[in-house]
């Protein structure tokens, strides 16, 4: 199935959810009026037609389609169905959900609901669950594991979020250097199901050292009678603990990989990273930047209360509201300006759009550049010299464009000499800024996307109509 049939019939099963729940509404809603002894039976019998029948289409659906299902539904609806999900599958399900979700389904939740749907969870499917979990809940299921899988919990979680230790799990297939590829055939055909993604095997030694890799396609082709040591490779790509996951997340990308050993100062195996939790990562990082841009501090559930939208979304309008001042305040000190000159207050909004959706150009490559760690010291001085030329370029060629219309629709040469100047001028300020402050941040050890859309806009709004009226006063009045 193609990715767009995919999404085809998971907004056609999105639909038919949505007109059981709805005709359950109705249907109540109808019954209400009539007698009593007949409305109940009625209301019983619909009730549960539209349980079952909802049952059963949530239980066809995947758990990454389920969560997709319950985060487009008002939190009434989203409970309903919640509570039909079955008890084993909600763990899968609070997995994939997004962060404000899963805090709004956890908290309708009581303690032994909670305990079934994560009992079955791996140990670092619990430790991306364990942040969101109520400690007194967490504790019972850290007290009910074995002492292996209570280690591996409490490795996980040692390890800071963003780094590859708390992305790594357990599920690997080891195997030691000295064995034949048949005895290691006959090990794997014992194990039955072998983990996710395997496309390799870990080789280690006697004292569990990391050795290399042997792939599977050089288990299945190789002679049967030959070493691990003789087929394996020494040269794999490995990471520690505590490397950052985005540095990891372009080693997958520039080696096209699928699995990656994690190993110790000591070089021994301590777990894997696989590609699914490699995606999930870009995926969450991805929508945080998103949400960053626009000045939004977290997540936010499509349909949390006015009151949690207004706690995540009040602090850059905050911001913004005090740019707007200061940017009314730049155009208030040309009032007697404009008075003199009403084709200003028609073009000025123009420099600053223009100025603005050039430094937002620069700051998204910017930000993607540091993301993807190719901006350093040696080349930092290049790429601000190439944006100051790239602005100036720019600017001559649209502020050429612009003096020329501000010329032919007022008759005014100096007013179209001023246009020009004040567009080339504002579009390099708008370069400088898309780059200072993206960089800025990023020295601050903050998210270079937080907020850089609201400041760069803010920036160049005010410094396009100070140029603009500041020319126009010199020149024109």
């Amino acid at each position: 199935m193609t990715a767009a049939n995919h999404n085809a019939r998971l907004h056609e099963q999105l639909q038919e959810i949505l007109k059981l729940l709805n005709k359950q509404k109705v249907v109540e809603a109808l019954v209400h009026r009539q007698d009593m002894q007949k409305r109940n039976l009625v209301e019983s019998l619909v009730h549960k037609q539209n349980i079952v029948e909802l049952k059963l289409k949530l239980d066809l659906l995947h758990p990454a389609d389920l969560a997709y299902v319950l985060e487009t539904l008002p939190f009434d609806d989203r409970l309903i169905l919640w509570e039909m999900v079955k008890p084993k599958r909600r763990g899968e399900i609070l997995l994939e959900v997004s962060d404000a979700v899963r805090e709004s389904l956890l908290a309708e939740m009581d303690h032994k609901e909670i305990l079934a749907a994560t009992e079955d969870l791996d140990t670092d499917e619990l430790a991306d669950l364990a942040p969101d979990l109520p400690s007194a809940t967490f504790s019972e299921l850290v007290d009910s594991m074995d002492g292996e899988d209570k280690a591996q919990l409490q490795s996980v979680m040692s390890y800071p979020e963003g780094s590859v230790g708390s992305l790594m799990n357990f599920e690997y297939v080891s195997i030691r250097d000295d064995v034949k590829l048949e005895a290691v055939l006959r090990y794997l055909r014992r194990l039955g199901d072998l983990p996710s993604h395997t496309d390799k095997l870990f080789v280690v030694d006697r004292k569990g050292l990391f050795k290399g890799i042997l792939p599977v396609n050089r288990l299945l082709t190789g002679e049967a009678e030959s070493l691990v040591r003789d087929n394996m490779a020494t040269d794999a790509v490995s990471f520690r603990p505590e490397d950052l996951a985005d540095e990891a997340a372009k080693a997958f990308e520039r080696y096209d990989l699928i699995t990656v050993p994690v190993v110790d100062s000591r070089n021994r195996l301590l777990g894997r990273l696989s590609v699914d939790e490699v995606i999930h990562h870009i995926s969450g990082e991805f929508d945080s930047d998103m949400l960053s841009m626009a000045g939004l501090r977290q997540e936010e559930d499509l349909f949390a209360s006015v009151w949690k939208s207004l706690q995540n979304r009040w602090a850059w309008l905050v911001i913004n509201l005090v740019t707007a001042f200061i940017a009314s305040r730049v155009v208030g000190a040309f009032e007697g300006t404009i008075e003199k000159l009403d084709a200003l207050a028609a073009l000025m909004p123009i420099v600053a759009g223009i100025g603005g959706n050039s430094g937002n150009q620069t700051a998204a490559l910017i930000i993607r550049a540091l993301a993807l760690g190719q901006i350093n010291g040696g080349n930092l001085r290049k790429l601000i010299a190439k944006e100051i030329y790239l602005s100036l370029l720019h600017g001559v060629l649209w502020g050429s464009i612009t003096g020329f219309l501000a010329f032919l629709l007022y008759k005014s040469v100096p007013l179209g000499v001023v246009m020009t100047g004040a567009m080339m001028l504002n579009i390099l300020v708008a370069a400088l800024v898309g780059v200072f402050i993206p960089l800025g941040m990023h020295k601050l050890g903050r998210d270079p996307a937080m907020g850089s859309s609201v400041l760069l806009t803010a920036t160049t709004d005010s410094m396009g109509f100070f140029i603009f009226l500041g020319l126009a006063s010199i020149y024109l009045v």
